[in-house]
């Protein structure tokens, strides 16, 4: 791969230890030759933040590389995410890891991961991008509401339920997993629609196909919608306004080391038994 030499860091300062692991990071990137580098809290971007970059770096939790999806999906640019938080799926490298191979890796050491992102628009000129999932229930917590489904225009069936959660592939281990939903490989091209706590009980997940248009119409009187991208952005919905979720024309790319392995990282995060070849 190419080498690394435009590098910006997003940095969780909450986080216990993030702000030296950054400073750690940042003198062996100037080690091996990055010849423009620059940082800042995770507080939200600003537009652009990350364009002109090569790549960036994020020191936090998957929250904290999360938060950078939309920017960095808008200028093409690659993540490499740092755990510094708890479990990890996004941000693959601990801090022992990055300290060991960061160099070699803005070297051109390195293999690329493209993500699938879903595009949800709320209005005309209302959109954001969603990596993990987009949630869509009540304003207000523990209220039921009635959702029409639609798929590329013919209906699917109306949920009585606490929400929906409309997962990427990458997704499926976070909001989509705890709601009862599929484990999903991300190279698969699909979404997965799964209600939560839903009052029918053949409500299950449904997983369409990468090129279908959701449509999602709130029939719930006097009740008002709160959709939000990734646990994180989030907006009210009118009541009536149709919400509508595609899979983007955009990807996110993700930074991985070259022996990176999909199973080995879920049995570790998901606590699997390793089988005889790992105990070998």
């Amino acid at each position: 791969m190419a080498p690394i030499r435009r590098l910006a860091f997003v940095v969780n300062t909450e986080k216990s230890g993030a702000a030296a692991l950054a400073r750690e990071l940042i003198a062996i990137a100037r080690t091996v030759g990055v010849r423009r580098i620059k940082s800042r809290p995770n507080r939200k971007l600003p537009a652009g933040y990350f364009k002109g970059c090569d790549a960036g770096c994020i020191i936090g939790g998957d929250g904290t590389l999360l938060g950078a999806v939309s920017e960095a999906a808008a200028a093409g640019v690659p993540l490499i995410g740092v755990n510094q938080g708890s479990l990890g799926y996004l941000t693959s490298f601990t801090p022992d890891e990055a300290r060991a191979c960061f160099g070699d890796m803005l070297l051109g050491h390195y293999r690329i991961a493209p993500r699938t992102l879903l595009e949800c628009r709320t209005g005309p000129q209302r959109r954001d991008l969603a990596l993990n999932d987009v949630l869509i229930k009540a304003e207000v917590n523990s209220q039921l509401v009635r959702l029409e489904v639609c798929a590329d225009g013919e209906l699917v069936t109306d949920y009585l339920c606490d929400g929906l959660v409309l997962s990427t592939p990458t997704g499926s281990t976070a909001y989509n997993l705890s709601a009862g939903g599929p484990i999903i490989h991300p190279g698969a091209g699909v979404i997965a629609m799964t209600p939560i706590c839903p009052h029918t009980l053949s409500n299950r997940t449904i997983v369409f196909k990468d090129t279908v248009k959701l449509s999602v119409v709130n029939c719930t009187p006097g009740t008002r919608l709160l959709v939000a991208m990734d646990g994180q952005r989030n907006r009210t919905v009118v009541k009536g306004s149709a919400i509508e979720v595609t899979v983007s024309r955009r990807q996110l790319a993700l930074v991985h080391r070259r022996d990176y392995r999909h199973f080995g990282v879920m049995r570790a995060k998901l606590k699997w038994s390793g089988g005889l070849t790992d105990k070998k």
